[in-house]
């Protein structure tokens, strides 16, 4: 697995790899929303430069219970090596013939990749309108695209139903988008990738709970 074709930077940016974009308000709830998908999305698509880096270790985490992964995510960076974190996220995510993860839906699901969850993944892009950038590689159940998807939906990038994030996140992120970052926090691999882990699975049961909530 190389890196996946996902370019995000800041949830109020325009369009972005393939994907059309509508115009609305977003509230800053929804706003902060979005941008932790974009920032997930990014880790997992691809490892991250000194930029990068450097602007993760520029954010204030608090006590909350997305404050305080926030925060160990910014410490780590603080202390990271661009070329020591590119050979982590080799060896969790490519490696030599598969990385320690296998970060996709299908397999997950089904213990097998391009199974019946990327056919249900295409599925719902097709009738939400959003289109597979043509550079991409990786099938789209893997879970930096899904974020992405997630990211464009509750920001309004894309123009969709008031529920259409509620309904995506249900079928393709809540059923194992969890558990994969529970794995990720506890991979041999991960030093870095664990703080990463770590805001992974507590955004998605903070996702979780506000939209049953709203049910």
């Amino acid at each position: 697995m190389g890196s996946v074709a996902v370019a995000i930077e800041h949830a109020d940016e325009g369009p972005r790899d393939g994907f059309a974009s509508v115009s609305g308000t977003v509230d800053a709830v929804d706003l902060e929303r979005a941008q932790h998908y974009d920032l997930l999305a990014v880790l997992l698509g691809r490892a991250p430069d000194r930029d990068l880096l450097v602007t993760l270790g520029g954010l204030r985490g608090d006590d909350s219970v997305l404050g305080q992964p926030v925060e160990a995510v910014a410490r780590a960076s603080r202390t990271a090596a661009p070329d020591t974190v590119a050979r982590e996220y080799h060896d969790l995510f490519v490696g030599v013939g598969r990385g320690e993860l296998l970060p996709y839906a299908s397999y997950y699901l089904t213990g097998f990749l391009n199974e019946r969850p990327l056919a249900r993944v295409r599925a719902d892009l097709e009738s939400l309108g959003i289109e597979r950038d043509l550079s991409m590689t990786e099938p789209e159940d893997h879970l930096a695209i899904l974020l992405d998807c997630m990211a464009g939906l509750v920001a309004g990038r894309f123009a969709s139903e008031p529920d259409a994030a509620r309904g995506f996140f249900a079928r393709h992120l809540e059923p194992w988008a969890g558990r994969f970052f529970s794995d990720l926090e506890g991979a041999k691999a991960a030093r870095f990738y664990r703080t990463v882990g770590g805001l992974g699975r507590a955004f998605i049961a903070v996702e979780a709970q506000a939209f049953a909530m709203d049910a």
